[in-house]
């Protein structure tokens, strides 16, 4: 992505940590998509109401690389990207197994994987 169309976001919503200038790490940089996805989980959020800067500092969408939920829900998430010539490994994937059920075959062979 470009940086020209990076957005400068606060890792905790104004809405609950106010302003924030004396400190850059308050701040992230999100793609549009991912600006706008964060805005619509954090107003979804039960913290949305009770404003808990604690709780949303320990969230995905404050700070991805060190949380304990997202929007308070227990949960991990990781994101896999198929570039250049595993796009083919994608479309195996999808034709095989169909896009909704994709996620959770991914899982399932994790699952199998860390069993052997």
């Amino acid at each position: 992505m470009e940086e020209r169309l990076l957005q400068i976001d606060h890792r905790v919503p104004y809405e609950i940590g106010g302003e924030q200038t004396d400190n850059i790490d308050c701040y992230m940089l999100l793609s549009p998509s991912a600006n706008r996805a964060k805005s619509w989980t954090c107003e979804h959020c039960p913290n949305w109401t009770i404003k808990d800067i604690e709780f949303c500092s320990n969230c995905f969408w404050a700070h991805p690389e060190n949380y304990s939920h997202i929007a308070g829900r227990e949960e991990r998430q990781i994101v896999i990207t198929f570039s250049d010539n595993e796009i083919e490994d994608y479309n195996q994937l999808i034709s095989l197994v169909g896009k909704e059920k994709a996620e959770d075959k991914i899982k399932e062979l994790i699952s199998d994987y860390i069993k052997k």
